[in-house]
């Protein structure tokens, strides 16, 4: 039989607040997947970072905030996975 005492434990959770710009950018998010399925946006993005984020991908351009872009230019990553953490540690800084 369910009386009232069943329920009378409550469980709190955690709930992390981060800043709504914190890693939650969709154009950020665009920037990444398009450097992970297209090959020669990546190596683009890695060896010239301003010129890719400048020419788009596919005629669409990124509308990255300054700190977004900031973190992407001023990266000297070598390969994608080094350029998201470094990308993630620069922007966790600044949050």
């Amino acid at each position: 039989m369910i009386t009232s005492q069943t329920f009378r434990t409550r469980t709190t959770l955690p709930i992390a607040r981060t800043s709504t710009a914190h890693h939650n950018s969709t154009e950020l998010s665009r920037v990444f997947a398009a450097a992970v399925i297209n090959q020669q946006f990546c190596e683009a993005l890695l060896r010239n970072p301003y010129e890719a984020l400048r020419n788009g991908y596919l005629g669409e351009a990124f509308t990255l905030s300054k700190a977004e872009q900031d973190s992407i230019v001023s990266s000297r990553a070598n390969s994608l996975a080094d350029l998201a953490k470094q990308v993630n540690r620069s922007l966790s800084l600044q949050y």
